[in-house]
């Protein structure tokens, strides 16, 4: 979301732009929609193994591919709230403050709202918006409408998830039952190859290359400035050298990359002098919860268009702490649990699936140090992460627990995801005013090394319990117009490429 949507925005620019892409396009194929393919077979899977702090090797939910993880997400692009950017107090501790406000970034959500096809309705008491949404709302099927109604009269206040999905008049989108989480075979999810990289490839001065896996970033003889990327594609070792060099790996790779990087001039990992690389690694808290009315069926085929806020500032829904966000996922199947669950039989998980509603619970992880990627003595991914702010998180589940079962719902089972679950990544490379508590500063530079960004999640000094993409992409078109406004163009020239033995 942050590479491909930073590529589009410097499009037409002037500057020569050269997209370097880990993974190939992913096939637009029928297996896209098979669940037992995509959940069951992990067809699509492509990240190495990585390991946690005791040395257990997970895969992670990372997939490399033009467009990156919005291949698979459920297309939610909700903004941050006014109140994200600042310091946010939480049961566990403070949410620090962003090193520009809401205001700043405003007219680059808007921008993103319609790069990304955003459907919406301005419902949403946590936020006021500057202009109406681009597209209207995705409306509410018939089980989801009287599910609203009823959780309106028990007190709460749901709202209309904004969605990036193709149902303009001449749209190619048909709701069905295999969005979340899934490739989407007609191209109709607003994902970032689709809305961005391939727009940005009409233009001269963008290119893509595949398969390509950037190895480091390199500097200057004195490591004060880049000068490219040394990168391995069909089983060579290339450099490409540019003045200006934008990293957007996923927030654990962003920091893998630039602890890759050290070298006799950043010996702790490049743009490292804070020690503050791959510190600081934030996941929301997340629970998936089934409500389950095992006296009727619920038929709604595409059921990702509601969310409930009641619980997420300070003081809303009569909570002292912010706790955090409640949204409709994708509609589960028998088999999409069966990989879940292998011992239990899929006739009676379809039958459980056919009678719930399905619900993501999510709530702050704060910054804690502690959290951090590094890498093992053989190059690989270690994280060490401990959740936290979970008081607040066991709080909103009760809560909302509670309003399931008034809404009609007597049954209600849910988990916590573990470590493999970092579709929500963060804070790696932490943005901020001070090069002694950051790495980079607001315009996503790095204090340490000129010509170096870093336009992913990772630049997020805290993560707000919102899905991410949206922020994401409008940051990147924020950060475009300032590496166009700071590029010399006769500094822009084709990057150099050499081949070493």
């Amino acid at each position: 979301m942050g590479g491909g949507t930073l590529a589009f925005g410097l499009a037409g620019t002037g500057l020569t732009v050269l997209l370097l892409e880990r993974g190939d396009f992913l096939p637009q194929e029928r297996q896209n929609w098979d669940p037992v393919e995509v959940f069951g077979r992990g067809r699509y899977q492509n990240a190495e193994k990585w390991y946690a702090a005791d040395g257990t090797a997970f895969v992670p939910g990372t997939y490399y591919y033009v467009g990156g993880n919005t291949k698979f997400y459920g297309g939610s692009l909700p903004r941050f709230r006014r109140e994200d950017f600042d310091a946010v107090q939480h049961a566990d501790g403070l949410s620090p403050a962003w090193p520009f406000g809401y205001d700043d970034l405003a007219p680059y959500y808007a921008r993103a709202e319609q790069l990304y096809d955003v459907h919406g309705a301005d419902n949403d008491p946590t936020l006021v918006r500057e202009k109406d949404f681009p597209f209207p709302a995705v409306p509410h099927e018939p089980a989801i409408a009287a599910l609203a109604d009823r959780l309106t009269k028990n007190g709460l206040t749901p709202s209309t998830i904004p969605l990036g999905v193709d149902l303009r008049p001449d749209g190619t989108c048909i709701r069905c039952a295999t969005c979340d989480g899934f490739p989407c075979r007609l191209l109709a999810k607003a994902d970032a190859e689709r809305n961005a990289v391939r727009p940005a490839l009409r233009s001269p001065n963008v290119t893509l290359l595949t398969n390509t896996y950037v190895r480091r970033v390199l500097t200057d003889p004195s490591g004060a400035i880049v000068r490219g990327v040394e990168v391995e594609t069909d089983g060579e070792v290339r450099e490409f050298l540019a003045p200006t060099v934008a990293v957007s790996c996923g927030a654990v790779n962003s920091a893998a990359l630039l602890l890759r990087s050290r070298s006799e001039q950043h010996p702790q990992g490049l743009a490292n002098s804070s020690g503050l690389v791959g510190r600081r690694y934030m996941v929301h808290n997340n629970t998936v919860a089934m409500a389950i009315d095992p006296r009727r069926k619920n038929r709604t085929v595409f059921q990702k268009t509601l969310y409930v806020n009641d619980h997420y500032l300070p003081g809303s829904g009569g909570q002292r702490d912010a706790l955090g966000h409640v949204q409709m996922i994708g509609k589960l199947q028998g088999s999409m649990l069966k990989a879940q669950r292998p011992r239990i039989p899929e006739w009676l998980l379809r039958l459980v699936a056919e009678r719930s509603t399905d619900w993501w619970l999510f709530t702050e992880d704060l910054p804690d140090p502690e959290n951090r990627v590094t890498l093992t003595d053989a190059g690989d991914i270690q994280v060490a992460y401990t959740p936290n702010n979970v008081a607040a998180h066991k709080k909103l589940v009760r809560k909302i627990r509670k309003a399931l079962r008034r809404a009609g719902y007597p049954i209600l089972v849910s988990q916590r995801a573990g470590i493999e679950v970092n579709s929500h990544q963060a804070g790696t490379v932490c943005a901020g005013t001070d090069p002694a508590t950051s790495v980079l500063d607001p315009q996503c530079a790095a204090h340490d090394v000129g010509g170096l960004y870093v336009v992913d999640s990772a630049f997020f000094p805290s993560l707000p319990v919102m899905n991410p993409a949206l922020t994401i992409a409008a940051n990147a078109l924020r950060v475009a117009d300032h590496i166009a406004q700071q590029t010399p163009r006769d500094a822009a020239a084709q990057p150099q490429s050499s081949t070493q033995n």
